[in-house]
């Protein structure tokens, strides 16, 4: 596999990327950036002598967490996701493969510009309706989409179980939540010893493994929404696999009620995705999420007082238990 990172010398990568004719001739990489924070794989904007262009390569490891192993093969959903979209009407907002070298982990892809994500919501305290309205026919669309074969991603899958329904409800699960807010270890007890919670929480993780029949994008949140002069953009489908169209969309209302604390979101973003749900799912991963994203490890920048945090736990409990 090939191995560089932004100390990689710029005439080395040039002549890599020459060597697989993903440069025209004369075209040379002039400077590397990174175009924001990667999560889950590392990212790179090149800018070349004629344009700009974005790569992205995973590793065996989660970028952001590089103690916790990560399965190669996620960045060919990544392709296959794009790939499977672009007949859903919808490929105009996710970025064009320009380039795939399978042995490496590679996906070279178009550069959307210079736009932030949308994480910029949780500061503001808002969600514009044209955003809304956008993002939701994203989802309805990609919903929609036919899928004869896909690949079932069950390793990440499970990473990603092992993080939204198991980890953030272990007494001793390793996460120092006073460092992120003091008092919130104490806060965490009370769902950690919820047994009723806990019961349902695993009911919902073993639907999240099942195999089911919707394309989904997997990780349907602000920091997989993006902008850039004012176009809308829907990027990072590594989490992608054929399961309920529940669980993009509970995601989806998890963080507009993380952003403004309001329930109505469940009722909203139904209304206006406008496909048959089942509406108890959607309202418990939904549950599921604002609360994995308070007392796990996968925090949000989000500035909200320890009462704040509290209030919405208790929402997101009675969201899933009733």
């Amino acid at each position: 596999m090939l191995q560089f990172n932004l100390d990689t010398p710029l005439a080395d990568l040039t002549l890599w990327l020459q060597s697989k004719k993903w440069l025209s001739p004369n075209e040379r990489v002039e400077q590397l950036e990174k175009p924001g924070e990667g999560n889950m794989n590392v990212v790179l904007r090149l800018r070349t002598n004629r344009r700009s262009l974005i790569l992205k390569q995973s590793r065996p490891y989660v970028n952001k967490y590089q103690d916790i192993p990560a399965p190669l093969e996620r960045i060919a959903v990544e392709r296959e996701f794009y790939t499977q979209i672009s007949a859903a009407g919808v490929d105009a907002m996710v970025p064009a493969i320009l380039a795939y070298a399978p042995d490496e982990y590679l996906l070279l892809l178009e550069d959307l510009g210079e736009g932030r994500d949308l994480t910029s919501y949780y500061q503001k305290r808002v969600v514009p309706t044209s955003d809304l309205t956008g993002l939701l026919d994203f989802l309805r669309k990609v919903h929609q989409q036919p899928v004869d074969q896909y690949p079932d991603n069950l390793a990440l899958r499970k990473l990603n179980h092992q993080h939204i329904f198991v980890l953030p409800y272990l007494e001793e699960n390793g996460f120092q939540l006073d460092d992120i807010q003091e008092g919130l270890q104490e806060v965490s007890r009370t769902y950690k010893t919820d047994q009723i919670l806990k019961a349902e929480i695993a009911r919902l993780g073993e639907q999240y493994l099942s195999q089911g029949q919707t394309l989904l994008h997997g990780d349907y949140y602000p920091g997989s929404w993006l902008r850039s002069d004012g176009q809308l953009y829907v990027i990072d489908p590594e989490f992608s696999f054929l399961g309920f169209p529940e669980f993009d969309l509970g995601v989806m209302v998890a963080h507009l009620i993380l952003t403004t604390g309001e329930e109505s979101w469940l009722a909203t973003c139904q209304s206006v995705y406008g496909l048959p749900l089942q509406e108890k799912r959607v309202q418990q991963i939904a549950g599921t999420e604002v609360m994995r994203r308070l007392i796990g490890l996968a925090q949000l920048p989000l500035e909200r007082s320890l009462e704040e945090k509290v209030q919405l736990l208790k929402m997101a409990r009675k969201m899933i238990v009733g």
